[in-house]
C-alpha cells in the first residue's frame, strides 16, 4: 500500500502545472510497481485540494495557446486517471476540496472525508467553465444534483457528500488518512489479480447497455477460475 501526498500545504494543494503532474506521475509509477496493491490520496496541511492554482491562468492566455493546450491536456489525463489504474484507490480527503480537487476526490474509487469537508465546483463564480471536472460529477451524481453543484457553486459539508453518496466514510480529520489507510490495507490483503479484474470490469459495464455488460461479466466469470491458483 503507498499513500501519494499532495505536498503545497501553505496554497492548500492548489493545483499548478507542478503540482498536477507530480500527481499523474506518482500515480503511474505506484500503478507500476508490484509490491504495492492499494493507494491512498491524501492532502498535506489543513485542507486536501483547492483546485485550480489561479495565479498560472495569467500566461493561459489565447496568445499562449500552446501552453493552454498542455495544461488542458495534462489535467485531463489527471482528472481521468484514477478509474483506468489497475489498483484501487481511496482519497483521503479534509478541509477544503473544491473544483479539480472535489474532481481528484471521488475519481478514487472510494472517499473519506473528514467532518470539516467543505466540498464543491465553486468556477462559475470566478467566470471559469468546471469543463474537467463535470464528467466525473455527473457521473457520480444524478443529473439534477450535478447541476445544481456546477451551477450555484455551493459547497456542502461532509453529512450532505456521504448522503449523496459522494463519499463512503465521515470521521474526525485527525482520522482520515488512517481510515483511508484500513480500507487501502484490506485491498491489499485481495488477490491482486482478482482485484485488478474486479476494477476493471466494474468501470467497464457501467458504460454499457445491459446485455454487453452482462456478457462482460459472463467473460470474466470464466477467467476468474484460474485467479484461485495465482499466489497472493
Amino acid at each position: 500500500m503507498r499513500i501519494v501526498t499532495m505536498n503545497r500545504p501553505d496554497k492548500l494543494n492548489a493545483l499548478n502545472t507542478e503540482l498536477t503532474r507530480a500527481i499523474h506521475d506518482a500515480l503511474l509509477a505506484t500503478d507500476e510497481d508490484p509490491a504495492i496493491r492499494a493507494i491512498v490520496l491524501a492532502g498535506s496541511g489543513r485542507g486536501f485540494c483547492a483546485g485550480a492554482d489561479l495565479s498560472e491562468f495569467d500566461a493561459l492566455t489565447p496568445e499562449n495557446q500552446n501552453l493552454v493546450e498542455k495544461r488542458a491536456d495534462l489535467t485531463c489525463r489527471t482528472q481521468a486517471m484514477m478509474q483506468s489504474l489497475s489498483k484501487p484507490i481511496v482519497s483521503a480527503v479534509q478541509g477544503a476540496a473544491v473544483g479539480g480537487g472535489a474532481g481528484l476526490a471521488i475519481g478514487c474509487d472510494m472517499m473519506v472525508a473528514a467532518t470539516n469537508l467543505k466540498f464543491g465546483y465553486p468556477e462559475l463564480k470566478h467566470s471559469i467553465v468546471p469543463a474537467l471536472v463535470m464528467t466525473g460529477l455527473q457521473r457520480s451524481l444524478g443529473r439534477k444534483a450535478a447541476f445544481e453543484m456546477i451551477s450555484l457553486g455551493r459547497l456542502i459539508g461532509a453529512n450532505e457528500a456521504i448522503s449523496l453518496g459522494l463519499c463512503n466514510r465521515v470521521v474526525a480529520p485527525e482520522e482520515v488518512v488512517a481510515t483511508a489507510v484500513e480500507i487501502a490495507e484490506a485491498w491489499a490483503a485481495a488477490n491482486p489479480l482478482a482485484m485488478s479484474a474486479a476494477k476493471a470490469l466494474y468501470y467497464q459495464v457501467a458504460d454499457l447497455p445491459y446485455p454487453q455488460a452482462m456478457a462482460a461479466g459472463r467473460e470474466l466469470n470464466a477467467k476468474m477460475r484460474s485467479f484461485r491458483t495465482e499466489t497472493k
